[in-house]
C-alpha cells in the first residue's frame, strides 16, 4: 500500500498540474491513469472503471478548488457564465451518475474514449467558430450546462473537456474559457462525487478503503499532490500562447485515452 501512494502521488501531480495548465479538471488525465493503476494492482475489472470515475470525481472537489482560485487571482474566471450553467450542471451530473452505475465497463470506456479524441481533435486542428458566434441567454447556458454535466458526470471528469471546447467555440478567449471550466469543475464534481458514493454503496467486488465508488487511499495521494501542482499549472497557462495550449491539450488526450483503452481491451 505504501509504494502504492506514492504512485497516487505522483498522478496526482501529473493531473494537478494538468488541470491548472488546460482547466480539464484532473479528471481526464486522471481517470486513464487510475485505470492503469488499479489493473496493476489486480482489483475487479467489472468495478475498475466505476471505481476510478468515483474516485477521479472526488479528486476533483480538491483540484478544481485550487486551480479555480490560482485563475481567479489571474482574472481567467467569468463568473457570470458559472452562474447561469451551474443549475443545469448540478442537475445533468447527478442524473448522469446514476445512469453511469448500470453501463458496464467496456462500454463505458469506449464511450469515454471516443468522446475525448473528438475534443482532442477540435483542440489539434483549432477549429475557428463563425466571428458572430456567442454564448446563448440564461436558459440557454442552463440546458448547455445541464449537457456539460451529463456528459462529464458519465465519463468523471471535471467538465473541462466539454466546456473548454464548448466555450471556445462560442467565442469565449481560450484563457478565459480554461479558467471558468476549473469554476465549473467545482460542482460538478461536488455533485458527482455524491452521486458515485450512494451508486457504489455496498457493491459487491470494491476494493477494502472504498465508500461507494471512491477508494480512498488513492484519493488522498491524489488530493495531496494535486493541490500543491495546480496552481504552478494555472500559472504557466497564462504565459504559454493560445496554439501551445492548444496543442496541448490535444497530445494529453490522445496519448491517455489510447493507453487507458489498450489497457481495458
Amino acid at each position: 500500500m505504501d509504494a502504492w501512494l506514492l504512485v497516487y502521488a505522483a498522478i496526482g501531480a501529473v493531473f494537478g498540474f494538468l488541470a491548472g495548465l488546460l482547466g480539464i479538471g484532473g479528471g481526464a488525465v486522471s481517470v486513464p491513469l487510475t485505470t492503469m493503476a488499479f489493473a496493476a494492482q489486480d482489483f475487479n475489472r467489472e468495478t475498475i472503471l466505476h471505481t476510478a470515475l468515483g474516485t477521479g470525481m472526488a479528486t476533483i472537489v480538491f483540484t478544481s478548488f485550487a486551480s479555480m482560485r490560482a485563475h481567479d487571482k489571474l482574472g481567467g474566471v467569468d463568473w457570470i457564465i458559472v452562474r447561469r450553467m451551474t443549475p443545469g450542471i448540478v442537475i445533468g451530473t447527478f442524473l448522469a451518475t446514476a445512469i453511469a452505475r448500470y453501463i458496464p465497463t467496456f462500454p463505458l470506456a469506449v464511450i469515454f474514449v471516443c468522446f475525448l479524441f473528438y475534443m482532442a481533435t477540435t483542440m489539434l486542428f483549432s477549429w475557428q467558430p463563425k466571428p458572430s458566434r456567442q454564448m446563448p441567454g440564461t436558459t440557454g447556458q442552463h440546458i448547455a450546462g445541464f449537457l456539460i454535466g451529463g456528459g462529464s458526470g458519465i465519463v468523471g471528469i471535471g467538465g473541462g473537456a466539454i466546456a473548454t471546447p464548448y466555450m471556445v467555440f462560442c467565442n469565449v478567449p481560450f484563457r478565459t474559457a480554461i479558467g471558468t471550466s476549473a469554476a465549473l469543475g467545482l460542482p460538478i464534481s461536488i455533485t458527482g462525487t455524491i452521486g458515485y458514493i450512494i451508486n457504489g454503496w455496498g457493491h459487491a467486488g470494491l476494493p477494502p478503503y472504498s465508500v461507494g465508488y471512491v477508494y480512498l487511499p488513492a484519493m488522498i495521494g491524489f488530493v495531496v499532490a494535486s493541490m500543491a501542482a495546480a496552481p504552478w499549472g494555472a500559472s504557466l497557462s497564462h504565459r504559454l500562447s493560445t496554439k501551445v495550449l492548444r496543442k496541448t491539450f490535444a497530445v494529453v488526450m490522445y496519448a491517455l485515452v489510447t493507453k487507458m483503452f489498450l489497457t481495458l481491451w
